[in-house]
């Protein structure tokens, strides 16, 4: 600052220059970096909070750094004594550069305090031969393989590099320096052998030219910003945490510069992914041209870059590359779609997605059920789930516009790639449970059948889609839950679970139609099978199966009735498990509780609130009358056919979250989900249990008591 000599931060105003803010640097800790583009402090003169917003968060980084230094320098100011002064504050220029005296160069380079550091920083700008004679040295030293020379020297360049100076940077990284710099840092007296930068640099990395680059400073940009990430990845673990975050404020900067001159040539970029004269290779490098520029623009935040592209049809490119048949190619397209969606750009993607002649949503569905490896398919996944649920969209509550935009895409998915989608599990499950020879998967259209892992995430996006639909119309023609629920068959335990987590998402909000529907087409019956199989193991099947009868117990009075009519049977051996105790005890309450009322009044009953079977509490509570004698199908189909809601308040249900946990049978719920119950009514099932458990010891045939046929009350 002028007269005072203190540090100072300036903020001018860039249109008239007029000075907006003079603030003295205080070596105290009162400066907080918020969100990379955030600095703020506290005026304790003025009892005042202050902060500056930076468009770039190579800015924000770069005054963080400066406030740093200063702040460093002014802690060892204060501490000045004799101990601190240095012979640099002495010297009026550098020891000359040659092998005899590099201790005295490494001295003067490496042992200084940090107010030496600018001191030291000017000698070296000062001398324009310095770097020229420095690099002379290590040649002859490398000559002759004088190992000691060269720990030396690499020493020398690490200090210099360590100043933290963006012009002695920019001579590092420098077309005539960069090859020997890199040299001299092969040879690290920490590392037993010498490392081979250079052979690397000179075989390996080759810059490609996608398309012609015009702009020299564009050009000199690009290779000043690889060689620093180069020379940041060679001293990793040799430098300081600020030397690394400089040079990270330095590409930053670099590459806010590159998208910001690179974005006009785009249009020839696309121009060339459009022309049928390109070849395979000179392609291959325009999506990696693409890809990287993309990449740039997230890194840079120029959410405003990529909204041109979007303009200049960025879609249409995209599309094209996930029509290659190289799996490279429509992997990187597929990422560029995703880095457009991570900028707020989901509204745009969904305008496009509805226009009726876009293949876009077709090919992500068709490459989702491909096996692409390494787990990408999820990739596919999440950028068609963000379209369907309009996740990542800025307003939390959606305009009419947005809500039937939502609809539509929606409805296009539905009807022209969800059965698509099932037909791929169909032709993927065997013919009869578990077998797996060959001939026992039967082809469905063009399918042939997929991996595990493809299946389940279509079974991760059914449920989804699900979720989205709120009539559930769309499960319920075409057998297509029955056509899910062939996952069943197969081997694999968490494919099983996924199907059982699709029903379990199929009756998280109640609706009479899809009850009717399970009920009629004994849809539970694959599940019921499979559970039985496997449900002595402690597994996520077991879990997934025991917490859907749970969710049945808890909510769905017309389903606990055909269960327990059609399959207890089966689940008989299993009734020490809690959460089928408990299914059972809420059917024998209601028959302990039976009157005489008509078919009129019970259908009322059931219209009330839904809580007959859970209203426990009360011993005057009424439940839904059952018929005796009568087969389960016109039963519930009586029920059914009135209105009927929850027996307990629905909450959101996340069947992936329920796939993450495997809860064990024997906690309170039995399922993955655990269900608690007051004191109070805990005690009065305990006893409800025990009064059921005798007067079932009194009808069992060996009892000489009437036994009763499956599905008879």
């Amino acid at each position: 600052m002028q007269r005072s000599g203190d540090f100072g931060l300036y903020v001018i105003d860039e249109d008239d220059n007029s000075t907006l803010l003079v603030h003295n640097i205080s070596s105290e800790n009162i400066y907080k970096q918020q969100e990379d583009s955030i600095i703020s402090w506290s005026e304790p003169k003025h009892s005042a909070q202050l902060a500056l917003s930076f468009q770039e968060t190579a800015g924000c980084t770069f005054v963080w750094n400066q406030i740093s230094s200063m702040q460093r320098i002014l802690h060892f100011d204060s501490l000045h004594s004799e101990a601190f002064h240095n012979v640099i504050s002495e010297l009026k220029e550098i020891p000359d550069v040659n092998r005899s005296n590099l201790p005295l160069l490494l001295k003067v380079v490496t042992e200084n305090c940090i107010t030496d550091q600018m001191r030291l920083t000017e000698l070296i700008l000062k001398d324009a031969t310095f770097f020229q004679k420095l690099m002379d040295v290590f040649d002859s030293c490398d000559n002759v393989k004088d190992v000691a020379d060269l720990h030396m020297i690499f020493k020398i360049v690490k200090g210099i590099i360590s100043l933290n100076s963006s012009q002695i940077l920019e001579i590092i990284v420098g077309d005539q320096l960069f090859m020997k710099i890199i040299g001299c840092l092969e040879y690290d007296p920490d590392v037993p052998q010498s490392q081979h930068h250079q052979t690397m640099l000179r075989e390996h990395a080759v810059f490609k030219e996608a398309i012609p680059i015009k702009n020299a400073l564009v050009l000199s940009k690009i290779h000043q910003t690889y060689r620093i990430g180069f020379l940041k990845d060679v001293l990793t673990n040799v430098v300081d945490a600020a030397t690394t975050t400089n040079l990270d404020s330095v590409i930053d900067a670099n590459n806010a510069t590159i998208v910001t001159l690179l974005k006009d040539d785009i249009q020839e970029l696309f121009a060339r992914l459009r022309s049928p004269s390109t070849s395979d290779e000179s392609r291959n490098n325009l999506v990696h041209f693409l890809h990287e520029f993309c990449s740039l623009c997230k890194s840079t935040k120029k959410v405003s870059v990529l909204r041109e592209l979007i303009s200049d049809g960025l879609f249409d490119i995209i599309a094209e590359i996930l029509k290659s048949p190289d799996k490279k190619l429509i992997l990187m397209g597929a990422e560029i779609l995703s880095i457009v969606l991570a900028q707020d750009s989901l509204m745009l993607l969904c305008s496009y997605v509805v226009r009726p002649e876009t293949p876009l949503l077709g090919l992500l569905v068709k490459r989702m059920m491909e096996d692409f490896g390494d787990k990408m398919e999820s990739l596919f996944v999440d950028i068609i789930q963000n379209v369907l649920e309009f996740r990542g969209a800025q307003n939390v509550q959606f305009s009419d516009k947005q809500k039937k935009m939502q609809g539509m895409i929606l409805d296009t998915f539905c009807e022209k790639h969800l059965p698509e989608l099932v037909d791929l599990i169909m032709a993927s499950c065997p013919e009869r449970p578990g077998d797996t020879s060959e001939g026992a998967f039967v082809r469905v259209g063009s399918h042939r059948g997929a991996k595990p892992e493809v299946l389940l995430h279509i079974c991760q996006l059914l449920c989804s889609c699900v979720q989205l639909d709120p009539f559930r119309t769309n499960f319920l023609h075409n057998n297509l839950t029955e056509k899910v629920l062939l996952l069943t068959r197969r081997k694999e335990k968490p494919l099983v679970a996924a199907a059982v987590r699709f029903v379990r998402t199929l009756l998280s909000v109640h609706d009479d139609n899809v009850q009717s529907y399970i009920v009629e087409n004994n849809t539970l019956k694959p599940i019921i099978v499979v559970f039985v199989a496997d449900g002595h193991q402690d597994n996520l099947l077991t879990s997934a199966v025991l917490e859907l009868l749970e969710h049945i117990r808890k909510k769905n009075a017309v389903l606990v009735k055909y269960v327990v009519d059609t399959f207890w049977d089966q689940l008989a051996p299993f009734e020490h498990l809690p959460s089928l105790q408990d299914l059972k005890t809420k059917y024998e309450k209601c028959l302990e509780r039976k009157g005489p009322k008509s078919t009129t009044d019970d259908q009322s009953e059931m219209r009330q609130d839904g809580r007959a079977l859970d209203e426990e509490k009360s011993p005057s509570a009424s439940c839904p009358q059952m018929e005796e004698a009568e087969p389960h199908n016109s039963d519930v189909a009586a029920a059914s056919s009135t209105p009927s809601t929850q027996m307990e308040e629905d909450e959101p249900y996340n069947p992936d979250v329920t796939a993450a946990s495997s809860a064990s049978p024997s906690k309170r719920s039995g399922g993955s989900v655990d269900y608690m119950d007051d004191e109070d009514e805990q005690e009065k099932r305990k006893r409800q249990r025990l009064s059921s458990t005798s007067e079932g010891n009194k009808n069992t045939p060996e009892q000489g008591g009437e036994a009763k046929e499956p599905g008879e009350l």
